[in-house]
């Protein structure tokens, strides 16, 4: 029980991290109603530039800056394939997802590891096993969900914010009201994918390398979150709450592999349970809602 106990402030961290990735997700998956395969590519992309430029003698944050920038050049390119070619939207995230394995590891010198030495740069944040590593990894993890809450916050309640909103919940009427969904769609998925570059940014950072398949099975850590943050904060309205329920997704998420390591399974089949935690809080929105159908028809009979 202690050790589970000891490993709960790195998976908290974690989960931090991997919150701001399910951030991006949710503005294309939730807001723009668009599924971006994308992000498993993308995010190593992120931690690929990250590793490189601090490699290079940049500044840890700075380099923050440029995995931003070359996630939202990976969503630009699946938004160009989607809106200019018309390739529907799972198969041109596909093709940007696919593409970027080989120009990441162009980026990190054909190479499939880069790693950052701990020592030799003052990194963001690192999972170095003490209690003031984790401190400083929970609370900088703290820092970017809330700027990035309250920038998105701030971003879709402007003009351009609401276009957005509005080509997600309803494309036609969008139109007929004088918006260029095409571009509200290719913005959506430039400022997802940013994210999830800054995501990769300060994973690679966290791990003290960026890897060639960092980014495996991101989309299902991602829809996992949002799903989970959807169930517990079902009744919540407020925009930036659900955002940072998402958060709180990506934290239980971590805590319940957490908890699944410390059971003593093997870690061989984490990717199993990753699948049947994410099926089981899928499916529970549509059970809650048989259930609740079940027992107003049963009042209507009676």
């Amino acid at each position: 029980m202690l050790q589970f106990i000891n490993s709960l402030p790195g998976a908290v961290a974690q989960g931090l991290i991997w919150g701001i990735m399910a951030i991006g997700v949710y503005v294309t998956y939730r807001i723009l109603d668009y599924a971006d395969m994308t992000v498993d590519g993308s995010i190593c992309t992120g931690g690929a530039v990250a590793a490189i430029c601090i490699t290079a003698g940049m500044n840890p944050y700075l380099a923050l800056v440029f995995a931003v920038l070359a996630g939202m050049l990976a969503g630009l390119a699946t938004g160009v394939l989607h809106t200019v070619f018309g390739i529907p939207s799972i198969l041109s995230g596909i093709l940007t997802q696919l593409a970027l394995y080989s120009i990441n590891m162009r980026i990190m010198g054909l190479s499939s590891n880069v790693t950052i030495s701990r020592t030799q740069f003052d990194l963001v944040l690192t999972s170095e096993v003490s209690t003031m590593a984790l401190i400083n990894a929970i609370g900088k993890g703290l820092f970017f969900v809330a700027l990035v809450i309250g920038v998105l916050y701030w971003f879709f309640g402007t003009e351009l914010g609401s276009a957005i909103r509005a080509t997600g919940n309803n494309s036609n009427m969008a139109r007929a009201q004088g918006i260029n969904t095409k571009k509200m769609q290719v913005l959506a998925i430039v400022i997802s994918n940013g994210i999830v570059g800054l995501c990769g940014g300060l994973l690679a950072q966290y791990q003290g390398n960026a890897d060639i398949n960092m980014g495996r099975g991101a989309i299902v850590i991602g829809l996992a979150a949002i799903v989970i943050g959807q169930v517990v904060f079902s009744r919540v309205k407020n925009f930036a709450c659900r955002i940072a329920g998402t958060v709180f997704g990506a934290i239980a998420y971590y805590i319940v592999l957490t908890i699944v390591i410390w059971a003593g399974l093997s870690t061989h089949d984490l990717k199993l349970f990753s699948a049947i935690i994410v099926a089981i809080f899928l499916s529970i929105p549509h059970l809650k809602e048989k259930h609740m159908g079940k027992k107003k028809g049963g009042k209507k009979n009676a």
